[in-house]
């Protein structure tokens, strides 16, 4: 990872900062993007990366942002989007406000990124293409109930990152997936907060426990290192096996 510029969208989550935090350990060149820039720079602090403020599905502002990175740096070598949110309701209680909200930021985030990402890992005086990274989950593999919505835009990002990887394999452009169960973030604390909530969430993971945001990072970066350079289409579950297995 040594030298290659890194852009990731969400970088001040817990699985962003982590992820950040590898990747500068490694000597990569780090960009990290998303609406909040207090939380964005605090977040930047450890790893030293760059700081953008953006609304990750404004195609303009992904546009904007990407374009940027690359002018300045030379090239992009790996983007990722960690952009998301949760939503734990069943379809026949959700507004329009609320999907079109689930869609926006799980999918609507994803796409932007790819457009951008790919086309300038594209570029005719970028040589070697790039990596790019996205976040579905565990949700869109298997049928969890009251999650209706996350699934369906979850599920999107799955069939995004086939479409993308087809798209791009020709120019190098590597685009893959990851889908986690339920995270130790701050997000998710509506979930684990309390004992009876986190222990019944960790018993629906055939590992006995929710993971954290450090088991998705580490994935994440194994799909950027250019080490990687023949994985391309995969969707890899960091799971404790919730979107493949059933505990006894």
């Amino acid at each position: 990872m040594q030298g290659t510029v890194q852009f990731i969208v969400g970088g001040s989550g817990a699985i962003g900062s982590a992820l950040a935090r590898r990747l500068a350990e490694r000597g990569a060149t780090l960009v990290i993007a998303g609406r909040d820039r207090g939380r964005l720079e605090e977040a930047a602090g450890p790893s030293g990366a760059e700081v953008r403020v953006l609304d990750a599905t404004d195609f303009d502002a992904m546009d904007h942002a990407v374009r940027e990175v690359s002018e300045r740096h030379g090239r992009l070598d790996g983007a990722t989007n960690l952009a998301g949110s949760i939503l734990l309701k069943p379809a026949s209680s959700t507004s329009f406000e609320e999907y079109a909200r689930t869609v926006a930021q799980n999918l609507t985030s994803a796409f932007a990124l790819v457009r951008s990402a790919t086309r300038a890992m594209s570029a005719p005086d970028q040589t070697g293409g790039g990596s790019v990274v996205l976040l579905a989950s565990a949700a869109a593999r298997t049928g969890l109930a009251n999650h209706d919505a996350i699934a369906a835009a979850k599920a999107g990002v799955i069939g995004l990152t086939l479409a993308a990887a087809a798209t791009g394999a020709p120019r190098g452009v590597r685009v893959n997936c990851v889908a986690p169960g339920l995270v130790r973030t701050p997000m998710a604390a509506r979930l684990t907060a309390n004992e009876a909530s986190l222990k019944a969430s960790s018993a629906m993971h055939p590992l006995g426990r929710i993971g954290e945001p450090d088991e998705v990072a580490r994935a994440i970066e194994w799909l950027l290192d250019p080490a990687s350079v023949w994985v391309t289409g995969q969707v890899i579950g960091v799971d404790g096996g919730l979107g493949t297995l059933r505990p006894r």
